[in-house]
């Protein structure tokens, strides 16, 4: 399984720089620290007690406020820089109401309870701050009302809501735009961000939407070959490499290549060729990709050290390209290779790119037949990645990819374990409309099948169903897939009028497309004859086209010819 790998939202820079500075009567935490006396700096350490009257005092929530950041900034308990902060706000709802300052004091209240991982309290506070304000009143209720959406789709993003923190961004950037125009360079930063936001969601119609906009504005204000086009152009190359749109990716490459040679940047430039490499393999032209990997493999060793994270994820890129050019015993080895590193990880590497790395290991191993050995990688993923915020969906993932393999080597009651793991988790976050939530749900139904749970295997059938029609069409052969599971399913029911009538569906759907000499028709009809003679029925058709006929020895099953039928003639 190969993961998108992006910055998420979170981690980027914030987004008050993207308006302007902030309001004078707002002092910024650089002027804090340096305004801050020895005096204040001892104060920090102690417990302010206030009586609730002295918050009329107008003087008393900047002062609180001020401490609050004062208490982030030295690192101390960030609890009391929550007490600070919330009286602040208090303070200043008391003598000042609804305003610009109310609403600054609760983004502050709301990172802190995001830095103690107290996310639904922060999403309450940001949706108050938000009403608080209204952008009539000028760019700097407009300033911080876009400030405010930006932190509550940072925080949605966190708990993995990805379509509210996407909805967040966008009225975010409506806001700006107003205040700014729609070519101003800080709207382009807005506009890169939600195209990651979207890479993140799987929308990449709407990312590559959101970066063509970010590159035009960047066009217009940056100098040719600049590190600011280079950067949007590997995200556009990201895009283009998701969507399958492989030679457009690479020229993209190739520019932010050009452009990070001509500014010095070694390292930046490995990390392209590295990407170049993946478009190489991707189009099975392999010993220009060997050549992009080993390239990328010189430099990182020589610049960052031959046990760094960059040389591993190389290990990995060359393990899975000798493994589909058939050399296996090189894959094996880069796979051995990249393990040791992550084995006793240097300073600085997170969780996410261990996790990340062992996922795609464990695919290899996968395709190498050892699924026992794939197994063991991605459990010690989903252990890297528990408590940290924001990864459900790439737990949800691999869990599901461990179903498929405890499925693969017979352990069905762990498959449905893994994918019933990976149901809540995906229904949790928001994803139940997702073509990723549908095969997910398909998967846990082959597994009910294999315990005998044929009545819990219809309702994810039936709900895998439903989202694929949506997503996809009832003509697509992952949508058809189902519908056959679905069949076998209600077969097994004993509602044999139900499978009947979805076999003809099928088959009609089939013949329409592919012709009645391909393979998976005749395979259908045969299922279809036996239920119409137990039935005592005779299927009512009509006569299919020459045309049909001739337009299917063009269409190659490029997915579906692969698949293996289960028990009861299900498709996996």
């Amino acid at each position: 399984m190969t993961e998108l790998t992006v910055k998420t939202p979170p981690q980027m820079q914030s987004f008050g720089v993207f308006l302007r500075e902030p309001p004078q009567n707002e002092s910024t935490d650089d002027d804090n620290h340096r305004n801050q006396s020895p005096a204040m700096r001892k104060t920090i350490k102690k417990t302010i007690i206030i009586d609730e009257s002295s918050l009329e005092n107008p003087d008393l929530g900047p002062f609180l406020l001020k401490m609050a950041r004062d208490t982030i900034a030295s690192g101390e308990n960030p609890e009391k820089a929550l007490d600070y902060a919330i009286r602040a706000s208090k303070c200043f709802e008391r003598v000042l109401g609804p305003g610009v300052d109310l609403a600054t004091c609760l983004h502050v209240v709301a990172a802190i309870y995001c830095s103690l991982g107290n996310l639904d309290a922060a999403i309450e506070e940001l949706e108050r701050s938000i009403m608080l304000l209204d952008v009539e009143n000028g760019s700097g209720h407009a300033m911080v009302k876009f400030s405010g959406y930006m932190q509550l789709g940072d925080t949605y993003s966190m708990t993995g809501l990805l379509d509210r923190s996407i909805l967040c961004y966008e009225s975010g950037l409506k806001i700006q735009m107003d205040i700014l125009g729609k070519s101003d360079p800080r709207v382009a930063e807005t506009c890169r961000y939600l195209a990651e936001a979207h890479v993140q969601a799987m929308q990449f119609d709407d990312a590559e939407h959101f970066c063509k906009k970010t590159l035009e504005i960047h066009r217009e204000h940056c100098s040719p070959a600049s590190l600011t086009e280079a950067a949007d152009r590997r995200l556009m190359a990201l895009i283009c490499e998701a969507k399958g749109d492989y030679e457009p990716a690479l020229e993209h490459l190739v520019l932010a290549s050009m452009a990070m040679i001509a500014n010095g940047q070694d390292n930046e430039v490995a990390a392209i060729d590295v990407s170049i490499g993946d478009i190489y393999s991707s189009l099975s032209r392999f010993d220009e990709a060997v050549f992009a990997y080993q390239k990328a493999l010189t430099v990182f060793k020589s610049t960052q050290g031959e046990n760094h994270s960059s040389v591993a994820l190389v290990y990995i890129r060359l393990a899975d390209l000798y493994c589909k050019t058939g050399k296996l015993r090189e894959s094996t080895s880069y796979c051995e290779n990249a393990l040791r590193i992550y084995s006793k990880p240097m300073p600085g590497i997170t969780a996410g790119e261990i996790a990340s790395g062992l996922t795609e290991i464990s695919a290899i191993y996968e395709a190498l037949n050892e699924p026992e050995e794939a197994l063991k990688l991605l459990q010690k993923a989903v252990k890297l990645l528990e408590g940290i915020p924001g990864q459900y969906r790439t737990m949800a993932g691999i869990e599901a990819q461990m179903g498929v393999l405890f499925y693969m080597v017979g352990r069905h009651v762990d498959a449905w374990k893994s994918f019933d793991n990976a149901v809540t988790k995906l229904r949790a976050g928001g994803e139940r409309k997702s073509a990723f939530f549908g095969f997910v749900l398909n998967q846990m139904g082959l597994a009910c099948v294999q315990l005998y749970k044929i009545e819990e295997a219809a309702t994810h059938f039936e709900e895998a169903r439903d989202i694929l029609e949506r997503e996809y069409g009832t003509y697509h052969l992952d949508t058809l897939g189902v519908y056959s599971n679905l069949a076998a399913t209600y077969d097994a029911l004993g509602r044999v009028e139900d499978a009947i009538q979805i076999l003809e569906y099928i088959l009609k759907m089939r013949e329409e497309k592919l012709g009645t000499a391909n393979p998976d028709v005749d395979d259908e009809k045969k299922r279809l004859f036996e239920l119409l003679k137990e039935a005592g029925r005779v299927r009512s058709r009509k006569g299919t086209s020459l045309e049909n006929l001739i337009d299917s020895n063009s269409l190659k099953m490029k997915k579906e010819a692969r698949r293996k039928r289960g028990a009861f003639g299900f498709r996996t």
